[in-house]
């Protein structure tokens, strides 16, 4: 009986909750309360802690509550009953935009978006070269920030012109690690 009323009322949490987590406290709330899972400071003390751990804070509390009270099927049930409305829309919202993407007026919309967000991009780029290279905001350029962003930008060049491959994020995040950490020592 305590697995369905877990799955029953994190779903009312799922389906209803609206304006993030913390529009979603007066719901959690009034559900946590009105079963008698937890009383008003356990669940000040729940609220505290799942603000501040890795993830969603009704994922958290739920995971929490279900753990408490129904063992690790409750910690499973409640969870996925909390995340459950959110997968369905998602699933209904991707199916309706498969088919609008083949419309072509929508097909014109994102080829627009592509040079608008291709334009923000540089954009952001060119400012932040200019801030920290050139030393726009203090007022000398700093010549370490310079070599990194020559040197990588020779290794991005020479990767797809020489060897005809495009390099990882990952992979240049880690030469500028490395690149960092030399030259600043210095």
């Amino acid at each position: 009986m305590i697995w369905l009323e877990l799955f029953w009322g994190f779903l009312k949490v799922g389906l209803f909750s609206f304006g993030g987590a913390y529009g979603a406290i007066p719901l959690i709330r009034e559900v946590v309360l009105s079963y008698g899972w937890l009383d008003e400071g356990a669940l000040t003390d729940m609220i505290a802690i799942s603000e501040s751990t890795p993830g969603p804070i009704m994922v958290n509390l739920a995971t929490y509550v279900g753990s408490e009270r129904g063992g690790v099927l409750g910690a499973i049930l409640a969870t996925a009953a909390v995340v459950l409305p959110a997968f369905v829309i998602i699933l209904l919202l991707m199916a309706a935009l498969k088919q609008l993407l083949k419309h072509r007026f929508v097909q014109a919309i994102l080829k627009g978006l592509e040079s608008c967000v291709a334009g923000i991009v540089l954009a952001t780029g060119a400012w932040m070269l200019w801030e920290n290279c050139a030393g726009a905001g203090q007022g000398r350029a700093d010549w370490r920030a310079v070599v990194i962003g020559a040197l990588l930008a020779g290794v991005m060049l020479a990767a797809k012109y020489l060897f005809r491959k495009k390099l990882s994020p990952i992979v240049l995040i880690g030469i500028s690690a490395v690149l960092g950490c030399g030259l600043y020592s210095i």
